[in-house]
């Protein structure tokens, strides 16, 4: 009764505020300048030949013979973090999500619409490199992870191996093929107007790659083993990736052969599963809230579940909620776990808003128990943790470097804590590198838009280079956090 009652206090509080009222913390112009620096860190993070319209000047051609060794291109693609590995899972989630982002809210990013599907077009355009090689393969990761792990170097003196990991019919990643099925079909929907060529060419090969993963059923974490765990092992399994790719494919294609097969694998592939944290391994609500569209605005019966699965995890993120699974900082940041926590604020923030966008333009609401949610009351929510990134939390600094007055200096990352080879044109060594990673002194190279993993349970940050789980920035943050600063930038 006391749970229920202090549900329907905070409802009626967050009900009578007008969005309006939480729009002190910042402007519009300065959720643009956000934006803009959260698409710039992409730059960063970019291997291969570094186009003549570069903007991030402290970085370099890197891993230009990447695949070599297997007789293949390789070069391009993202690294993930803090490291020069390219691992595939979560490079096809970023991928995704940048789609995602600018599928939703690139009407609100305006002048920074072209940076924004650049970035994608960085990664989507190594997918399909990685994809189409080798007839029933997919490259799904290139450098040995242990040696690079072992180095402080930056990418462009890279000497550790760059062995290059595949999975095919014999060894299956339904996993990350699924993934990567997804990111590619839902990146055609970004470029379908503007290169209908090379949208048709990201659609077919989704479609390929999504035969691939589901025909040869198998987890790339046993194929591959320990070059992908503990590094981004597939724990929740692939279930979650062929329904997410299935259903990206769908509405990439309005295919109606792909809504056959997500109602009829549905049951089996999780969609009777709630689950509460969507990130790089967990596509369950995510998958439910895109196929939750279909359903609020086409009204596909078969589909009605999707709606009641994303009610009950947009339910989970509201404080006091009657199946509210979410706990908070006592600065009010969503808190999931100790290792790279803004994943999960940005990934959440992002399927709020998303949701709130399709409940809005339908008229509908979210229900949460006997209690209905409006769209308005999801926007305040995440409103609240993107604010808290850029800056209203209890340490008064932004967690998005280059951004607000005072933001972390001493990231978790080779590229930026070595002096760029712009200023030391001499190789520094694996070894040598060490030196940078140990200073104390502030990292040479501000990378501009990346956001570290953030502050602990009890929202403190210590800006220390060698705690990676609080220091360490990775694309799959950033990506989410595109779309929600684009939407907040066209308020």
């Amino acid at each position: 009764m006391v749970q229920s009652y202090y549900f329907w206090a905070i409802l009626f509080f967050l009900s009578t505020l007008s969005f309006s009222s939480f729009a002190s913390a910042f402007t519009s112009q300065q959720y643009s300048d956000a934006l803009a620096k959260s698409i710039m860190f992409f730059e960063g993070q970019r291997s291969g030949k570094l186009p003549a319209n570069q903007r991030t000047k402290w970085r370099a051609d890197s891993a230009l013979q990447d695949g070599s060794s297997a007789n293949v291109d390789l070069a391009g693609g993202y690294y993930d973090a803090g490291d020069n590995v390219k691992f595939g899972l979560p490079m096809a989630f970023t991928t995704t999500m940048l789609a995602w982002s600018i599928i939703e809210f690139g009407d609100n990013m305006k002048s920074e619409l072209g940076n924004a599907k650049a970035a994608l077009r960085w990664s989507s355009d190594y997918l399909v490199k990685a994809a189409t090689a080798t007839p029933d393969t997919l490259y799904v990761q290139v450098g040995e992870p242990y040696s690079d792990h072992r180095c402080w170097e930056r990418p462009e003196d890279m000497d550790t191996p760059r062995n290059v990991y595949k999975v095919s019919a014999q060894n299956p990643g339904s996993d990350v093929a699924a993934e990567t099925a997804a990111a590619l079909a839902a990146a055609s929907i970004v470029f379908q107007a503007s290169d209908p060529s090379y949208s048709h060419k990201l659609l077919q090969t989704a479609m390929n790659v999504f035969d691939l993963a589901n025909k040869y059923r198998g987890s790339y974490s046993d194929s591959l083993g320990s070059v992908v765990c503990p590094f981004y092992c597939s724990y929740s399994g692939y279930n979650d990736e062929l329904l997410w790719g299935a259903a990206w494919i769908h509405r990439a294609s309005q295919d109606a052969s792909y809504l056959s097969y997500i109602q009829t694998n549905g049951h089996m592939l999780g969609s009777d599963d709630d689950d509460f944290s969507f990130s790089w391994d967990d596509k369950r609500p995510g998958t439910k809230v895109l196929l939750a569209k279909a359903f609020i605005e086409n009204k596909i019966d078969q589909l009605q579940l999707y709606k009641q699965h994303s009610d009950n995890y947009i339910c989970s993120l509201i404080p006091g909620a009657p199946n509210s699974q979410a706990r908070y900082t006592p600065g009010g940041l969503l808190y999931k776990q100790g290792e790279s926590n803004l994943q999960y604020v940005t990934t959440s923030s992002f399927l709020l808003l998303t949701y709130a966008k399709y409940l809005e333009s339908n008229g509908g609401q979210a229900s949460c128990g006997a209690s209905m949610v409006t769209s308005e009351t999801l926007i305040v929510q995440a409103k609240k943790q993107i604010d808290y990134i850029l800056g209203e939390n209890p340490m008064k600094m932004s967690y998005m470097v280059g951004f607000g007055e005072r933001y972390p200096t001493r990231i978790h990352h080779r590229g930026s804590s070595v002096p760029s080879v712009r200023d030391h044109p001499d190789r520094i060594s694996c070894d040598a590198g060490h030196q940078y990673f140990n200073s104390g002194s502030p990292n040479p190279n501000t990378h501009v838009g990346a956001i570290v993993g953030g502050p602990d349970s009890n929202d403190n940050y210590g800006d220390d280079r060698s705690n990676y789980s609080q220091s360490e920035p990775a694309t799959y943050i950033n990506a989410p956090f595109v779309g929600a600063a684009a939407f907040f930038s066209g308020q």
